[in-house]
C-alpha cells in the first residue's frame, strides 16, 4: 500500500510539473492616446499601466486569452509637433478600466511541454471595452465634466514576443494599439446635450491608445492534448 501511495504521488508531481496548459500572471508597462488632443506619436507611453492576464493554451500555436489593464490616458497639446494644437493649449487626463478578451497566436510552435528553447512571436486580437469619464472642453478651453461615465468598444492589435524562463514561467514584451468606435475619450465629441455647442476636431477619426509594455505568467494545470487542434 505505501509503494503504491508513493507511485502515485510520483506520478502527479511529475503530471504536475508538466502541466502548463494555464497562464495567469501581471502585465505592466504604459499608456498613450492618439486623437483630437495632445501629441499625435504612435508609441510614447507617458502613464503607466497596470493589469492582468489569464490565458488557456488550447495548441502550440494558439490561445484563448484574456485581460484587465487599469490606466490614466493623458493628452497635452503643448507636446504636440502640430503648431495648432499647442496654439490651443487643451489638456486631459482621464482614468480608465479597460477589460479585452480574444485570441493569441504565435509564429512558431510554443509546446511547453517539450525540452529546449522556446521563443517566439505572436498576435493578439479581439475586442476590447474601456470604461472611462465623460467630459468637454468649455471655450476657454477648461476641462468639464459631465459627471457621467461611457463605455468605448474596441478592437486590440497586439504584436508580441514570448520566451519561457523557466519550468512555469513566461517573460513577454508587447505593443498593441487599441482602435475605438468612439470619439469621446479625449472629450472632442461631447454627449447629445452639449454636442452641438462643444464638439472640435475630426468627428470622422475615432480615438485609439496604446498599452506597451511585459507580461509575466505562471503556468499551470493538467497535461493537455492537442490532437484535436
Amino acid at each position: 500500500m505505501r509503494y503504491l501511495f508513493l507511485l502515485a504521488l510520483s506520478i502527479f508531481v511529475t503530471q504536475t510539473a508538466k502541466a502548463q496548459i494555464y497562464e495567469v500572471g501581471i502585465f505592466a508597462g504604459g499608456s498613450n492616446f492618439i486623437g483630437d488632443v495632445g501629441a499625435t506619436n504612435y508609441i510614447s507611453p507617458n502613464q503607466a499601466a497596470i493589469g492582468a492576464i489569464f490565458k488557456w493554451n488550447r495548441s502550440p500555436r494558439h490561445s484563448f486569452r484574456a485581460t484587465v489593464i487599469f490606466s490614466d490616458l493623458e493628452g497635452i497639446d503643448r507636446d504636440s509637433d502640430d503648431p495648432r494644437r499647442v496654439q490651443r493649449d487643451y489638456s486631459f487626463n482621464t482614468s480608465i478600466v479597460e477589460i479585452s478578451a480574444g485570441m493569441e497566436f504565435t509564429f512558431l510552435d510554443f509546446d511547453l511541454h517539450t525540452n529546449g528553447f522556446k521563443g517566439t512571436p505572436y498576435l493578439y486580437s479581439g475586442i476590447s471595452v474601456a470604461n472611462h469619464d465623460n467630459y468637454f472642453f468649455a471655450p476657454n478651453g477648461e476641462y468639464t465634466s459631465e459627471d457621467a461615465s461611457s463605455w468605448a468598444y474596441g478592437i486590440p492589435m497586439v504584436l508580441g514576443y514570448k520566451q519561457r524562463i523557466g519550468n512555469h514561467l513566461i517573460l513577454a514584451g508587447e505593443i498593441g494599439a487599441r482602435y475605438t468606435f468612439s470619439d469621446e475619450l479625449d472629450g472632442s465629441v461631447p454627449d447629445a446635450e452639449f454636442r452641438e455647442q462643444f464638439s472640435f476636431g475630426n468627428t470622422n477619426s475615432n480615438d485609439w491608445y496604446v498599452f506597451s509594455g511585459i507580461t509575466l505568467t505562471y503556468t499551470f494545470g493538467r497535461r493537455p492534448c492537442y490532437c484535436n487542434f
